[in-house]
């Protein structure tokens, strides 16, 4: 069967190539703008699901038979706000800033969606991350080192971000943008095993 992910993130690429999963990669045009969903976990599901469902409605009638997408959204939320990801290096700055010496949440929702019959499974990972206590000079290197633009919460775990990540409380891949245990169950629904 035909697995579309249906992001352009490099990392949820990486993760899905990692455990050997064949799969197009083909992005979403979902606006992600958020207005009347409150909690994380409906805005993250809600987000997976409707990219997912506007790759499938973008797909010609013969990519259509047999095939599954995978859509995902992460967000951070601190004190009860999602951040997003930063629009500029200010907003980088100031939510990295807000977030130094501190405890907060990823969530990531997941969506798995058959092209075919229209039906489709959704869940949600959420991992406690703590930034360790930055300076100003320590902020201001790791934007111009990483470029977090494309991340939300203006950061990664993986690479520089190891720097700043002093301890985690669940799902690493989660944190990454991915949570596999989550999305092999749920593909496990559409009878795909990945082991």
């Amino acid at each position: 069967m035909r697995i579309i992910l249906a992001s352009k993130s490099p990392r949820r690429k990486k993760i899905l190539e990692n455990i050997g999963m064949e799969f197009d990669v083909i992005e979403s045009n979902f606006d992600e703008k958020i207005e009347d969903i409150k909690n994380p976990e409906d805005t993250v599901k809600y987000l997976s699901y409707k990219k997912a469902e506007s790759v499938a409605q973008n797909l010609k009638k013969g990519e259509k038979a047999e095939a599954l997408i995978i859509g995902a959204d992460t967000v951070v939320v601190l004190d009860s706000e999602i951040l997003g990801k930063p629009k500029s290096y200010d907003d980088a700055f100031g939510m990295l800033r807000r977030l130094s010496g501190k405890w907060h949440s990823v969530y990531t929702g997941i969506c798995v969606y058959n092209v075919y019959n229209g039906k489709y499974a959704v869940d949600f990972e959420t991992t406690r991350v703590k930034i360790k206590s930055l300076t100003p000079d320590e902020i201001n290197r790791y934007i111009e080192r990483e470029r977090p633009y494309d991340k939300a919460g203006s950061y990664a775990i993986q690479g520089y971000g190891s720097l700043i990540v002093e301890k985690i409380n669940g799902c690493y891949f989660n944190v990454v943008g991915l949570p596999v245990f989550k999305l092999s169950n749920l593909l496990m629904e559409f009878g795909v095993k990945l082991l």
